[in-house]
């Protein structure tokens, strides 16, 4: 069974930093591109950043210069480095990954989702 699990959400005021942690677990064979998505309340679920295995990376616009996606392979884990905080940040964010389980046949990845950390950004 995989499994992504994330830490460090948390209450910030505006203008503040934060760093998101999200590590994958199981029986895994390889982990593909991974990523960072954030849930407003009553608004859909918005693509942050992705990083792939060889570490090219994709933002939001909305995020560019502000935040830095990044990941250690040998611990499966993906980081986000969250700096300006706005309160428009303000989200459930919800860890992503594309992974090749050991048990897969033809080694097909699947898709896999944390449970979310709430980041809050007051003014």
């Amino acid at each position: 069974q995989v499994q992504l699990v994330e830490s460090g959400g948390d209450s910030v005021q505006a203008g503040g930093s934060l760093r998101l942690s999200c590590t994958a677990s199981g029986s895994i064979f390889s982990i593909n591109t991974m990523g960072w998505y954030r849930q407003a309340p009553g608004k859909q679920r918005d693509l942050v950043a992705t990083i792939t295995s060889g570490g090219t990376t994709n933002y939001a616009d909305s995020v560019k210069g502000r935040f830095t996606i990044s990941r250690d392979n040998a611990k499966n884990t993906v980081y986000l480095q969250m700096n300006s905080l706005k309160p428009e940040d303000t989200a459930v964010y919800y860890c992503h990954a594309l992974i090749v389980p050991r048990a897969s046949a033809l080694r097909r990845e699947y898709d896999y989702w944390g449970q979310g950390t709430q980041v809050t950004v007051s003014s």
